[in-house]
């Protein structure tokens, strides 16, 4: 299942999945949104611990851009991140979102979004974040509760609510809503996402349950609102972030994404 015309910059109107279910009744519809996000719950989804702080982000300078390491900082490569991922950073992306864990089984996280300029990465904006309730893994499977590391491109996103400013192309969509059963402290969650691109079809909706790895390497790996806690596997932050990505990423400059917890991604 393909969510949305690829290329297009607004997917509007949902998978064909759901435009099939539209036409079967109301209670169709409802098992194809159930289904879709039955998929989603091997990758994000509700968490339990301490919540966080209000993720308003910091501006260039506000923050150290050291990624946690305390080294002597290269302005040719994104910091924190040793030789094994930097050399996985594509070589035309200008921007890195950089997902610094806290700690391999940690919740905790931080994100940076640098930009390059000429071979000059520059920090632009930090947020505090979660990921993985249980923390970080190589090896990442369905239902782990781990956030995969690694570099991975980001070339698509949606979500419940409308992103006019968004330059990914964005799929608006109802089927992004938490089933009814999750926490209610989630209900947002999915108001906005940027899907990671791990073990999915590239130019798809975040929505789409193709996986190419086979379904015991997990998907739906997504960058989303955050709800104060660990999740399943994505990486959350908080609605103003995400606001502020859906603005900023944009396909000519080839984002992509960097993350793990701090000695995975030193190494």
């Amino acid at each position: 299942m393909r969510g949305g015309e690829v290329g297009r910059k607004r997917r509007k109107g949902g998978t064909p999945l759901e435009r099939a279910a539209g036409r079967r009744g109301a209670a169709a519809a409802a098992t194809v949104t159930a289904a879709v996000l039955a998929l989603a719950l091997a990758g994000c989804g509700a968490g339990s611990g301490p919540g966080g702080g209000d993720g308003s982000g910091k501006r260039n300078g506000d923050g150290g851009g050291s990624g946690g390491t305390g080294a002597r900082r290269d302005p040719t490569r994104v910091p924190g991140v040793g030789d094994a991922l930097q050399r996985r950073i594509p070589e035309d992306a200008r921007q890195v979102v950089a997902v610094y864990g806290k700690g391999e089984d940690s919740a905790e996280a931080t994100v940076r979004l640098y930009v390059r300029e000429g071979r000059t990465w520059r920090e632009d904006r930090e947020w505090p974040a979660h990921n993985g309730r249980k923390g970080w893994t190589g090896d990442h499977r369905e239902d782990d509760k781990r956030s995969p590391v690694g570099v991975f491109t980001l070339t698509d996103a949606g979500g419940v609510l409308p992103a006019p400013d968004a330059k990914l192309p964005y799929t608006e969509s109802s089927a992004f809503t938490p089933p009814p059963y999750w926490p209610k402290k989630t209900r947002h969650d999915f108001d906005h996402v940027i899907a990671v691109d791990y073990n999915r079809v590239k130019g798809t909706s975040p929505l789409d349950p193709t996986r190419p790895q086979g379904k015991s390497k997990g998907g739906s790996i997504w960058l989303h609102m955050d709800h104060g806690s660990g999740t399943s596997g994505c990486v959350s932050i908080s609605k103003s972030g995400m606001k502020y990505l859906l603005r900023t990423l944009d396909p000519e400059k080839n984002p992509a994404v960097v993350m793990g917890d701090k000695a995975s991604l030193a190494r």
